[in-house]
């Protein structure tokens, strides 16, 4: 799928080969994220890209790694422009593998046209702000973390949690309401198991979701330096989708962590003075320009949507990978550990979890007019039950009164009935709002303090918790 190529400047004084890059002398015409051709002395052609040019030197990336190569016999040309792939509507349906090649044994999609990997900036002037909801069918998402067209809502995992299985659900249900616009689903797995890899393949496969998605994979055996190229060849196949064809796009890239973690090899290998816990200085500028591809154009019908996953090491929210992608970002959703262990899926630790734009996308004519005041009375009502666990492991249950009591009952069904679904369960809008006044039903009219009383009366359901509820 990269563009086929002919022509350019050949160059065989290779210096040195270090890591992932091929450093050659005598360069006198080159430019800075120049595609480069490289021939092995055994005639194996690989790709490449200029990171670094200078005093008649060039540092060149090499995708599909440098082993087998030589300082003897090795053969680059520089091609004069920067990597392209070919897009059309005929991406859609299709698996590719980290460089936009084909993985499904089909032949290359025919390109209506090849586009740059690295896009062009979004005129901030011609931004549109984000203001439509999308449907995840996930409860604690559209419910109390909106994902919102346009948005770029990350979610923050850990080892071992069902990030991926999140991920796949996401992508198989979501939907935009109330509108007539095709959606589709760009997904890109950088640096994942092969396990992992058929999972994604067979969950959208299997629900025929596969025909308004395109993945791209890039796996944990392939070269490490392939998954830096990975996300913006889905972004570049994002945007035509968006931007040409009118459709609304959501972009799932999973795990963040392994491209900065390649970012950071690649770094090390070019003797860079190494930042926060031994990332590039730049890492921040560099996440940005995969973040910042994700909007909508004002007088363009498609959107791009992003829901970028990254798993922090040791559970950190403050490693640097999370702590500047939250910078970046409308927000995030933090998966908890402590609800993972009690078999809740999805584990979300609502009270560190945000969506930023949910205000701008719910409500009256968007969703549903009690929609935002639901979802706060949910944070407030939760925070208050996880404070009164505290205090009973304390002082035990005995010495708690019968309002708080109901706020502990509350905080179990919290967790058991709304944040608890199945992985096959698609629950519409309605449904989650529904099971959200079912449990808020347990506590007291009086404690519904960031509910209006004309939604108490006109959604409450009968009270469950005895004596006082709402009616």
């Amino acid at each position: 799928m990269p563009a086929k190529q002919v022509g350019g400047i050949e160059y065989t004084k290779v210096a040195e080969i270090k890591g992932p890059l091929l450093i050659l002398d005598g360069v006198t015409q080159a430019a800075y994220d120049e595609l480069v051709e490289i021939e092995s002395p055994g005639g194996e052609q690989r790709l490449g890209k200029v990171l670094e040019i200078g005093g008649g030197r060039a540092v060149v990336q090499v995708f599909e790694g440098t082993t087998g190569l030589s300082t003897i016999g090795t053969k680059a040309r520089f091609l004069g422009k920067p990597m392209e792939i070919a897009v059309s509507s005929e991406l859609l349906g299709r698996v590719f593998d980290g460089l936009g090649r084909p993985l499904d044994n089909l032949p290359e999609p025919v390109g209506e046209d090849f586009r740059d990997v690295n896009g062009l900036p979004i005129n901030p002037e011609r931004r549109d702000y984000p203001t439509d909801f999308i449907q995840t069918g996930v409860s604690v998402i559209d419910g109390m973390n909106t994902l919102v067209r346009g948005q770029k809502l990350p979610i923050f995992s850990g080892a071992g949690m069902p990030h991926n299985l999140l991920a796949a659900q996401v992508a198989r249900q979501a939907t935009v309401l109330g509108e007539q616009a095709e959606f589709a689903v760009v997904f890109a797995a950088v640096g994942v198991q092969h396990t992992e890899s058929r999972f994604f393949r067979r969950a959208l496969e299997e629900t025929g979701a596969i025909k308004r998605s395109a993945l791209f994979l890039n796996l944990a055996d392939d070269p490490a330096i392939e998954r830096i190229t990975t996300p913006r060849v889905a972004l570049t196949a994002a945007e035509y989708l968006a931007f040409e064809l009118g459709m609304h796009v959501l972009v799932i890239i999973t795990d963040l962590t392994n491209y900065a973690e390649a970012l950071r090899e690649i770094s090390a290998a070019r003797e860079e003075v190494p930042g926060r816990k031994g990332y590039p200085g730049y890492l921040y500028t560099d996440l940005a320009s995969i973040y910042e591809r994700a909007g909508r154009i004002k007088g363009e019908k498609g959107s791009i949507t992003q829901m970028p996953i990254l798993s922090m090491p040791s559970d950190d929210i403050t490693h640097p990978i999370p702590d500047l992608t939250g910078y970046i970002t409308e927000g995030q959703i933090v998966l908890g550990r402590d609800l993972f262990r009690k078999e809740v899926y999805p584990p979300v630790n609502v009270l560190s979890s945000l969506s930023r734009l949910m205000k701008d996308g719910v409500g009256k004519g968007k969703t549903r007019d009690d929609h935002m005041e639901v979802s706060n009375q949910l944070y407030a009502g939760f925070a208050r039950s996880q404070e009164l666990r505290a205090l009973a492991e304390i002082v035990g249950k005995s010495g708690l009164t019968g309002t708080d009591l109901k706020y502990l009952d509350f905080g179990e069904r919290f967790e058991r009935q709304f944040l608890n679904q199945g992985y096959e369960e698609n629950r519409t809008l309605e449904d989650t709002l529904s099971i959200a006044w079912d449990i808020l039903s347990v506590l007291p009219e009086n404690e519904l303090t960031k509910i209006r009383e004309e939604y108490i009366h006109k959604y409450s359901k009968p009270s469950s918790g005895g004596s006082g509820g709402s009616s």
